[in-house]
């Protein structure tokens, strides 16, 4: 991206922009991320001519093990632009996500990990995307593999398969922690999101239109990853239950198929004894049709009452029956420059 040179006649629109760092072991990293964020404090222009600024930076401390509470307040008292937030205890890496947004004041809110395997530099070309496509929601699509080892990435890559299409996790395929959404829709999922929600299934909650950037991927340096396989099960397994009730329907649909199973093969057992005349065992007949309907009717009972509960668990996760946000055009999807205006968006949602 370049630095933005004075135009002559009308200044152009520059997007403000908020970007979040959750902090969990940030004490080697924090500088060199902060030290990338600073030329982007000054506006610039994205690589399809776009304007834009970085106007804050805002830290969630999340009571990690090292002394990232430490560079936090030498980086915040260094830079009127750096925001901390600090939490009261360890609360994880999306609340502590959430919790930037809910303390930011930006058009757009950008997230970041700390480490520094996401290159700020990058940010312009998430926000063309999102112009150009018109999109409230834009996740970072590596075109390197991402730099976690190989059991791992395909662990993750398969889970959010499978929370995709068993479980209805909207695209969980694109999530990813590297993202840029609307302040408001940030904010707003911010406010409502309860206890436990995984923040991307809240956005897909919310979001009209979600594409991806395509972003390259540095290495995470020398600094151990703070996620454990069990800890990364617990994230994919608070996915699985806030992605909706479809994981409850599946069992409503498993008693219907039983209970359908009972009444053929009751059908079954009936005709083949009046054609064949095949003597069987007594009472084996009655025992099998009366265990495959008594099993189909439990499991349909269960399904209804997991839809009622079901109910209660999108109320108790925050998720909105409506959400009201302000006219796209008023806002920053509006502010676009006639040269950049594409005849129509071409990802997918």
């Amino acid at each position: 991206m370049n630095q933005l040179e004075p135009t002559e006649g009308t200044a152009p629109y520059v997007h403000r922009i908020s970007v979040v760092i959750p902090v969990y072991q940030g004490e080697k990293t924090l500088h060199g991320v902060v030290d990338e964020l600073r030329p982007l404090t000054a506006a610039f222009t994205t690589p399809e001519g776009h304007h834009a600024r970085v106007e804050e930076v805002l830290l969630a401390y999340d009571r990690g093990p090292d002394q990232s509470d430490r560079v936090i307040r030498e980086l915040a008292a260094a830079n009127s632009w750096i925001a901390p937030v600090w939490l009261s205890r360890n609360f994880g890496q999306h609340a502590a996500t959430l919790a930037g947004m809910a303390s930011s004041g930006g058009e757009w809110i950008v997230t970041i990990d700390e480490d520094g395997q996401h290159d700020p530099n990058q940010i312009g070309i998430m926000l063309d995307a999102a112009l150009n496509q018109r999109a409230d929601l834009v996740y970072a699509a590596p075109v390197n593999t991402p730099p976690h080892g190989f059991i791992r990435n395909a662990a993750s890559k398969a889970s959010k398969r499978v929370l995709e299409t068993i479980f209805g996790g909207g695209h969980a395929s694109r999530f990813h922690s590297y993202r840029l959404v609307l302040g408001e829709i940030g904010r707003s999922v911010a406010a409502y999101a309860g206890t436990g929600v995984y923040l991307d299934v809240a956005l897909s909650w919310v979001a009209a239109r979600t594409v991806t950037a395509p972003i390259t991927l540095r290495e995470e340096g020398d600094r151990r990853s703070g996620y454990s396989f069990r800890r990364l099960f617990a994230h994919f397994w608070s996915m699985v239950l806030t992605s909706g009730t479809r994981g409850l329907r599946l069992v409503t649909a498993a008693g219907g198929i039983v209970f359908a199973l009972g009444i053929v093969f009751a059908l079954y057992l009936v005709v083949a004894r009046m054609v064949s005349g095949e003597l069987i065992e007594p009472g084996w007949t009655s025992l099998m049709v009366a265990l495959l309907l008594g099993t189909g009717v439990v499991l349909v009972a269960l399904g209804i009452i997991a839809e009622y509960l079901g109910v209660a668990v999108n109320m108790a996760l925050g998720k909105p029956t409506y959400l009201i946000v302000r006219d796209p055009s008023m806002g920053p999807l509006g502010r676009v420059d006639p040269s950049h205006r594409s005849p129509g968006p071409s990802g997918t949602r």
